[in-house]
């Protein structure tokens, strides 16, 4: 990675985010870099709305390989999650350049939909971790200065601490890893450490899905599932009566993947940087 990195493109492949945390993101850029501040583009699709969307399928589409196919930007940063990047997958990945196979992707949660299509597709820059509208969060800012590190000099300290171990990894929200098996975006894991998050789901929906994560076999060849946090997870009537680590250990020991402890990611201020495969700067 280039130490003068840097310019950025940020586009919304799912949810808008608001002129308002532009502007955040980017007063926060230039109190980090003083004096030689690195290039944040956010694309004008980002602010768009069209129902739950930024932008109809064919504008995030269309913004999303402006960025990725333009050799001037080091990398495109997903400007937030919510819900939509999954319907992106089949219009954008034919149609990515060489210029985006060298591009760092960064994002998360619903990012994850397009972050495995990128990686099964060849692009090995590709990292689940903190995104702009993070810094709508309160202490926000340490998030995204997080990415900043990560995206302009590739800073260790930004990373998940195991990610610097030999085994490959890769890092994803549970439902939607879930929803990627059987897919063309359905990344090939075998080997990885698999790190896991989740948020706002009930734990009997948490139990369904690492079910059905654990029980086919293209993820019962990873080398191990580590767990991230799994946050504001609602009540049940009545109580599931079980953790989320609990639930996690009871379907690695019905599969047979091993189960490796903990991994500092969530939908949180401390989500860690997790580039996929083995990192290089």
């Amino acid at each position: 990675m280039r130490e003068d990195i840097v310019r950025i493109g940020v586009v919304a492949p799912a949810s808008r985010i608001d002129h308002a945390t532009t502007r955040k993101v980017l007063n926060l850029v230039r109190r980090i870099y003083p004096g030689h501040s690195p290039e944040i583009v956010f694309h004008p699709q980002c602010t768009l709305s069209c129902g739950h969307f930024a932008g109809d399928d064919e504008a995030r589409a269309r913004a999303f390989l402006e960025v990725a196919n333009d050799k001037t930007f080091d990398a495109l940063w997903f400007g937030r999650g919510g819900y939509g990047s999954c319907r992106l997958g089949e219009r954008i990945l034919p149609a990515l350049g060489e210029a985006a196979r060298e591009k760092i992707y960064l994002g998360y949660s619903d990012a994850g939909s397009l972050l495995g299509g990128l990686y099964r597709r060849g692009c090995r820059r590709v990292a689940h971790g903190p995104m702009p509208a993070d810094i709508r969060r309160p202490g926000g800012e340490a998030a995204v200065a997080r990415a900043l590190a990560f995206l302009v000099n590739g800073a260790a300290d930004a990373l998940e601490p195991t990610v610097l171990e030999q085994a490959p990894v890769a890092a994803f929200n549970i439902t939607i890893l879930s929803h990627l098996i059987g897919t063309p975006l359905e990344p090939d894991l075998s080997g990885h450490i698999l790190m896991l998050e989740e948020v706002s789901e009930h734990m009997y929906r948490i139990d369904r899905a690492l079910f059905h994560l654990t029980s086919t076999p293209s993820i019962r060849r990873v080398a191990g599932i580590k767990l991230g946090r799994c946050s504001d997870i609602p009540p049940n009537e009545p109580d599931f009566g079980q953790t989320e680590e609990e639930v996690v250990r009871h379907w690695c020991a019905v599969s047979g993947i091993p189960y490796l402890g903990r991994a500092d990611i969530g939908h949180d201020i401390d989500n860690k940087v997790v580039p996929f495969g083995r990192w290089r700067k």
